[in-house]
């Protein structure tokens, strides 16, 4: 019988096995709303994710990350809120899942593990049907502010928690 897909907290041994797996989460979770030509050289910048990784990291700060054997399939990061209107709410920075994994309850462990049942913020892009279905069942509406996130040339929603 196979082991179950382990949720833990994420050490500096995990940056690299972390950032691809990050990267493949952008690649499948992206693909029917971010350009594919950007899709493809963001999720391309292994050695930036990387990077990114082993600094939060060695700074401390919180990933949760999944584990199915040896290979990490899912990811989830949260900390103080960057929005100056939401001083007092967690900010939930990323719950992602390789698509293999949608619909097995994975999101919703990351999840728990990264803000569990507080009152939290997220942003969102507008075009991420599914992302906004899953965050609705857990708690998550829409709040009615918007921004561009110039990276990926998509715009964003945010959505709040009261817990």
């Amino acid at each position: 019988m196979a082991e179950p897909v382990v949720v833990r907290r994420a050490v500096l041994a995990d940056a690299e096995a972390g950032a691809r797996c990050h990267a493949a989460c952008w690649r499948e979770g992206y693909a029917d709303f971010v350009e594919p030509d950007l899709l493809a050289a963001l999720a391309a910048d292994l050695d930036g994710r990387i990077e990114s990784w082993t600094r939060q990291l060695s700074q401390g700060d919180e990933r949760w990350i999944a584990v199915d054997g040896d290979e990490i399939v899912g990811l989830a990061s949260a900390g103080p809120n960057r929005d100056e209107d939401l001083p007092d709410l967690i900010e939930l920075y990323s719950c992602y899942a390789r698509a293999a994994y949608w619909g097995t309850g994975l999101g919703r462990r990351l999840m728990q593990a990264a803000v569990a049942d507080q009152p939290a913020s997220l942003w969102v892009f507008d075009a991420n049907a599914r992302a906004r279905r899953f965050y609705r069942k857990h708690g998550f509406v829409e709040d009615g502010s918007l921004k561009a996130e110039p990276r990926f040339g998509a715009d964003e929603i945010r959505m709040v928690r009261d817990g």
